[in-house]
């Protein structure tokens, strides 16, 4: 089975995490800053907090923004569910936002329309590795007082119109899941340019105290005091040192991973069945996933069966959140309705086929091969 997504580890990480298993610290250790640093150069921000995983960083942006109850929150719907639920971690109410057709990505115009004069932020998902229309989301958010946070644990390394990911939202959020571009096993990292929110969200990662272990014993002193109500979202060093090892290829896997998807463009374009997800001009794509979207006469799910029958590891990314079964109860109680018709038409056809940066041009061509002949098949 081919699969969608996959992490890949050399020799170098591996030994990397030794040396740090043999050091004096494995968490809470000076692994943890040099991995803020180097991702905060790389980003181009001048803050950086790692995290447990992107899930954390997401909750460590919504508190430091101030989210609480009566506070709305624009998130898209065609995302994974960690985008919304930090939300309601800090109990905010959730507001779906619909997508563009072509791209998927969180519509600005919709964003607009649903904005009310509890709105407090906008939460932009990068889906799929490509960056959203910041310009636009930017200009709403400034007109409305509102915060812009960048959901992009699918795009580290893109880069929107000249500008690194990382630096364009008010918090930019990334993930390090082994289907991701790096991976620490699990992991995140919150990145701003704002010291306000950077002393936030690294008190809220460590229970909202304010200094840690190694702190203390650099000054040789005991005094701690927990100033806010944090939670335990730390990662440990030996992470830091697999995630400092495996940034140095990010590059070059980026690069492969757009090989990839040119080679796959250029076969779909001659594929009436099927349409690939546009990318806007000026836009560097990171291409976390490949997706596919398939005709209506088309059986999407009779297809993904097929798939993965041939040994293609398919994958669905992702049921609308607002069409899961609590968000669906919420809503009901909160008295919400919900109108994204573009999201929920585009979930029943889509398909992420595989992309990841270890793919050989064999794995490729197989892909195409299969995927072009199943759906002419059904």
């Amino acid at each position: 089975m081919l699969p969608y997504g996959k992490q890949s580890i050399s020799d170098e990480d591996i030994q990397a995490v030794v040396e740090t298993l043999k050091s004096d610290f494995i968490t809470t250790g000076p692994k943890v800053n040099e991995f803020e640093d180097v991702v905060a150069k790389f980003a181009d921000a001048k803050f950086a907090i790692a995290v447990s995983n992107g899930t954390a960083a997401l909750h460590c942006a919504m508190f430091a923004i101030g989210i609480e109850p009566g506070d709305e929150v624009i998130v898209p719907t065609l995302t994974f569910a960690a985008s919304a639920n930090c939300v309601l971690y800090q109990g905010g109410t959730v507001i779906f936002a619909d997508s563009l057709s072509e791209s998927l990505l969180i519509d600005p115009a919709d964003v607009e329309k649903k904005i009310t004069d509890k709105t407090k932020a906008v939460i932009a998902v990068d889906y799929a590795g490509q960056p959203c229309d910041y310009d636009s989301l930017r200009k709403i958010c400034d007109k409305h007082g509102l915060f812009l946070i960048s959901d992009a644990c699918h795009s580290i390394g893109s880069e929107y119109k000249g500008r690194k990911t990382g630096s364009i939202a008010d918090i930019t959020c990334f993930s390090f899941h082994p289907v991701k571009h790096i991976t620490t096993g699990e992991g995140g990292m919150a990145l701003t340019n704002n010291a306000r929110f950077a002393e936030k969200m690294r008190s809220f990662r460590g229970h909202g105290i304010t200094t840690d272990f190694r702190q203390r014993e650099e000054k040789g002193g005991h005094f701690y005091e927990m100033v806010e109500l944090g939670f335990n979202y730390r990662i440990t060093d030996f992470q830091c040192a697999l995630g400092i090892s495996q940034l140095k290829r990010l590059p070059s896997w980026i690069k492969r991973r757009q090989e990839i998807a040119a080679k796959y463009d250029a076969t779909f374009a001659n594929i009436a069945n099927i349409t690939p997800l546009r990318t806007s001009q000026n836009i560097s794509n990171a291409y976390h996933l490949y997706v596919i979207q398939l005709d209506d006469h088309l059986d999407r799910d009779k297809i993904f069966c097929e798939l993965r029958k041939a040994g293609i590891g398919v994958n669905v990314h992702y049921i609308p959140v607002h069409m899961h079964p609590y968000y669906q109860k919420l809503h009901a109680e909160q008295n919400i309705e919900v109108k994204c018709d573009i999201a929920a038409e585009a979930y029943k056809h889509i398909i992420s086929i595989p992309m990841f940066p270890t793919m050989g041009d064999k794995d490729v061509e197989e892909v195409l091969k299969i995927v072009s002949t199943a759906t002419v098949k059904l």
